[in-house]
């Protein structure tokens, strides 16, 4: 196994308790959920050392999570959306997404930058998912890459061709570090 190599990560959105069980199984108080007929919104603090607050939309028909870290003063990172590659499955109140390794880190106006195919190849190789989870990973990149490019490189003008108008947080409140 490469040495960077992971078991899946996985998290829980419980919008009726109002907590999100992230990763590493930390229960984190969340300000706002809200739902809509092509997602869920999530909004809370984070005590992260590179970021104190992050937004998060899942959306299931795509297999994406569309994030915004709000990266702490000091921290450089160019980046305007975050998505990761995931299976979402919902029930009832309780949300759960299964991260499928690749990640898409979009600058508006700037070809999408692809990370971690290596990653999915190795969990692939060592049993962590399924080749069909890992095809499932690869037609999710796929199609965000050439919707997002087809977009002239705007991820949020991709999304709203399909009828999803991602809305994020006007103001915030960051969390400090622990």
């Amino acid at each position: 196994m490469a040495a960077d190599l992971h078991p899946v990560k996985q998290e829980t959105f419980n919008t009726t308790d109002r907590i999100n069980i992230d990763p590493k199984g930390h229960l984190r108080e969340v300000d706002t959920y809200r739902l809509t007929d092509f997602g869920l919104y999530m909004a809370r603090g984070a005590n992260h050392p590179r970021f104190g607050y992050l937004e998060s939309w899942l959306l299931p028909k795509l297999g994406l999570r569309a994030n915004i870290f709000h990266f702490r003063d000091g921290v450089d990172e160019r980046q305007d959306f975050y998505f990761d590659v995931a299976d979402i499955h919902v029930d009832g109140g309780v949300w759960s997404t299964r991260d499928l390794y690749v990640d898409l880190v979009s600058v508006t106006g700037e070809p999408i930058d692809v990370q971690d195919i290596d990653e999915l190849a190795a969990a692939t190789s060592a049993g962590l998912i399924t080749a069909a989870e890992a095809e499932r990973a690869i037609d999710v990149t796929l199609n965000a890459v050439e919707g997002i490019t087809r977009h002239h490189d705007d991820a949020m003008e991709w999304l709203r061709t399909l009828g999803i108008e991602l809305t994020w947080a006007d103001e915030i409140d960051m969390v400090p570090a622990e």
